[in-house]
């Protein structure tokens, strides 16, 4: 039966592992995914509040989902749109993608 299976050898000592590197390592990787992911992302947020806090009535506007228009109606919530001359679409706040300059309307 030796033919399949081979006999247990004794194993050695395990190798002693090094704390600090392992705490190099991790601080290594952790610095990699803030500098990478966690600060340019939050650098975003703080841009767009402040977009957002920004926005003042007649700015004209694009949404999320692309749409153009320009705000009627300021709240704390939502926002009003005039769309054409004829509709209005109520939004909120934070869906707001971009501030377009003036006249971008009379173009599109």
């Amino acid at each position: 039966m030796d033919f399949f299976i081979s006999n247990a050898m004794a194993a050695g000592e395990a190798p002693q592992g090094g704390g600090l590197q392992l705490v190099f390592m991790v601080a290594l990787f952790f610095g990699i995914m803030y500098f990478m992911i966690i600060r340019p992302q939050s650098k975003k947020a703080k841009e767009h509040a402040s977009l957002l806090d920004a926005l003042t009535k007649g700015d004209e506007v694009v949404t999320n989902g692309g749409i153009l228009g320009k705000i009627v109606k300021l709240g704390d919530n939502f926002i009003e749109l005039k769309i054409s001359d004829s509709s209005n679409m109520k939004i909120q706040r934070h869906a707001i993608a971009s501030i377009m300059p003036k006249g971008t309307m009379k173009g599109a």
